[in-house]
């Protein structure tokens, strides 16, 4: 049971990689995407071909989140125009694109049956089997971690507030001199990036690729769990990775998987999206804004008495 609540816990970390990258599209720029399997499957398939061919799981980390970007920004230059459903189709188009290239180039990618024997990850000679779950869980918190406090931080910065005025009126935000296109490839570049890295985790720790991991329910699974927790708030789509990851097992942490069917996940997660978009759109943590006026005005009152 232990090792089965940290493959939940090692797993709401790899996912919330991507809903990390999912918020930052969606979340602060209100692009509706549906391709961060897409993502996923890339930044997997790059560790996977690069470890096996002698690399370090440590190189290929910035290789996958790079080679992700690119086709961030490869998807995102064509679809500036669109919204709402129109760009949701798009980018649900480009994540199925990848999984059947995936599927069919035998050659590089091993077609459906993938690439297995992937080698473990090592630092400072210290092997990360996953198979012994603390370690491997112990990485991957650290790289949330650090993915959280650099979200954070562009959460607050210039391109953050950019990013949130575009969601909030385009047009609006265009008049005031903000560069609409350029921080829109951004979002989807830095978003892509980091659920390239989540795929490297994954690949790394199932120790084997195969295309049918990178379906279209991915990306409603990452979606899910931003809406969940709270659109336009970091740590709130942590705790909704965690939420939705502990929903996906329950069948078989209660011992319930031969009476609840599989589809019944699928049931299950478009129903947490109808109801939240209902009675809590904004989330179970809600969306945390970045007041800056306020303060000013606040340390300008202090000055005055």
């Amino acid at each position: 049971m232990v090792n089965f609540f940290l493959l939940i816990l090692i797993y709401s970390g790899i996912y919330a990689l991507m809903a990390i990258g999912q918020n930052l599209i969606t979340g602060y720029t209100g692009m509706l995407s549906l391709c961060q399997a897409g993502f996923f499957a890339i930044g997997a398939y790059a560790t996977a071909i690069l470890s096996t061919s002698g690399w370090s799981f440590w190189a290929t980390l910035p290789v996958a989140a790079l080679i992700s970007a690119f086709f961030g920004v490869l998807i995102g230059l064509p679809t500036l125009r669109l919204k709402g459903d129109y760009l949701a189709i798009a980018t649900l188009g480009f994540g199925e694109i990848v999984r059947n290239v995936l599927n069919n180039w035998d050659s590089l990618t091993g077609g459906p049956m993938g690439i297995q024997r992937i080698p473990m990850a090592t630092i400072f000679g210290f092997t990360i089997n996953p198979y012994k779950k603390w370690a491997f869980l112990v990485m991957v918190v650290v790289i949330v971690l650090i993915a959280y406090y650099l979200f954070e931080r562009l959460g607050r910065s210039r391109m953050g507030r950019a990013l949130q005025a575009i969601r909030d009126d385009e047009i609006a935000a265009a008049s005031m001199g903000i560069n609409v296109t350029k921080y829109k490839v951004w979002a989807f570049a830095i978003g892509a990036s980091v659920a390239g890295i989540a795929g490297s985790l994954q690949a790394v720790f199932a120790l084997s690729v195969t295309p049918g991991s990178y379906t279209f329910m991915v990306s409603i699974m990452v979606l899910c769990m931003v809406v969940l927790g709270g659109m336009g708030n970091f740590s709130a789509v942590i705790l909704g990775a965690f939420i939705i990851q502990l929903i996906s097992y329950f069948p078989q942490l209660t011992g319930l998987s031969s009476i609840i069917p599989p589809q019944f996940k699928q049931i299950l997660f478009g129903l947490i999206l109808v109801v939240m978009m209902i009675w809590r759109p904004q989330g179970i943590i809600g969306v945390r804004s970045y007041r800056v006026g306020n303060k000013k005005a606040k340390s300008k009152a202090k000055g005055s008495k």
